[in-house]
């Protein structure tokens, strides 16, 4: 119930922002903001969040990153799904990890593994890599599995690894330190002062919680911010302005398209 009254009140203070006039920052700065297309293109209607159809339309927008998001199946296949099961985006009870990989592709085919994605666009787009919170039966295996199919990659360079529980990233370790991000909630302050602690990437968050002092301190010692959701001129230009890495969109094709233009002295 309290995160569902959050995600409201959020929602609300995003509709206001989106309508509240900023300051144009300048070529400079657009030039350097990074877009990250949230699950990919999506209606969830004609095109589904987090299939190869999405992400090819953001590839297509010539965004800067993929978001997606990782489950595990019955068998330990990382594969490419926001929710624990198939009701919301494909109306159908089955849950994850209780499917083999096998029995999934068949018929689920829509849903892609994390190789599909990897094979697909490692290397042209940044991948933003989110672990959800679920059970890890078998962390080393788990580990080890990530790492063979992010192996073509080079971390950092190519891929992150986010999380709202960053305790999967002590019981995976796969990766050095610095490929990890952590995603705040409301626990931005605690959440910001372990990423420094720990030598992460940097943190991510809501553009509402990752306040200014954050930014601040996490630039200052050499980390990156990203926030989200990004999905209005408005709201690009007050992260842009306030030097956000990495920003996360709903809309991210729409977004690119304005940077491309502002880059192009046309906006």
């Amino acid at each position: 119930m309290k995160f569902h009254l959050e995600s409201w009140g959020i929602h609300l203070v995003d509709r206001f922002l989106a309508v509240w006039p900023r300051k144009k920052p300048t070529s400079t700065q657009i030039a350097a903001c990074r877009i990250i297309s949230h699950r990919g293109e999506h209606d969830n209607h004609n095109v589904m969040e987090n299939t190869l159809a999405a992400f090819d339309a953001a590839d297509h927008a010539g965004v800067w990153g993929l978001e997606c998001d990782v489950r595990w199946t019955a068998d330990l296949e990382p594969i490419i799904c926001h929710d624990p099961d198939l009701t919301r985006i494909f109306g159908r009870s089955a849950r994850l990890n209780e499917l083999t990989f096998s029995q999934l592709n068949d018929r689920f085919p829509q849903v892609p593994s994390l190789s599909d994605v990897v094979k697909r666009y490692g290397g042209r787009r940044h991948l933003m890599i989110e672990l959800k919170e679920e059970i890890y039966s078998k962390p080393e295996y788990q580990g080890r599995k990530l790492g063979q199919t992010l192996a073509p990659l080079t971390p950092k360079k190519d891929y992150h690894l986010l999380s709202f529980n960053s305790g999967i990233f002590d019981r995976l370790r796969m990766a050095p330190a610095d490929v990890f991000i952590p995603i705040a909630r409301l626990n931005a302050r605690e959440i910001s002062r372990q990423a420094i602690q720990k030598g992460y990437a940097g943190l991510s968050g809501h553009y509402l919680l990752v306040r200014r002092q954050h930014l601040e301190r996490h630039r200052h010692r050499g980390q990156k911010t990203g926030t989200g959701f990004i999905n209005s001129n408005n709201c690009l230009f007050r992260e842009v302005n306030r030097q956000v890495d990495w920003l996360f969109s709903d809309c991210a094709a729409e977004i690119q398209r304005t940077v491309d233009r502002f880059k192009g002295n046309q906006v």
